[in-house]
């Protein structure tokens, strides 16, 4: 099984997304994960609500703090915008996502970040050797 953190500063939206394609995609060859740096405790209802249009309930997720996974090891750290606000977690692989923060962007837009973030799912996975 290859192990996935995602992480981004409020853990509300971008890596809750991300831990949730790549459940979706990576089945029972992924263990996925996500927190965040400064986490907010809940997950933004956009993000609720644009998973629900791929039939994902991003509702059992919960916002959760870097502390709470920072003794385990992952194959991948993935990082999207937190920048410095991320300490370290150990990880085999490390890649950093430059994408934007959609908590106020409508609808459209948020969708259009909810892509871009199951693009660069599907690449890692296919990165990590993980297959459907």
């Amino acid at each position: 099984m290859i192990s996935f953190l995602f992480v981004c500063i409020e853990n509300a939206n971008r890596s809750q997304m991300a831990q949730a394609f790549a459940s979706l995609h990576g089945g029972a060859q992924v263990a996925a994960y996500s927190a965040g740096s400064r986490p907010s405790g809940v997950i933004n209802p956009k993000a609720v609500a644009a998973m629900a249009e791929l039939g994902y309930d991003l509702g059992t997720h919960a916002s959760k703090s870097l502390d709470e996974v920072r003794s385990q090891a992952f194959d991948y750290v993935v990082t999207m915008g937190c920048g410095d606000a991320c300490p370290f977690i150990a990880a085999r692989h490390r890649r950093d996502w430059q994408i934007p923060d959609p908590k106020h962007l409508e609808p459209a837009e948020f969708r259009q970040v909810r892509d871009l973030i199951e693009q660069q799912v599907l690449a890692l996975l296919a990165e990590a050797g993980v297959t459907k």
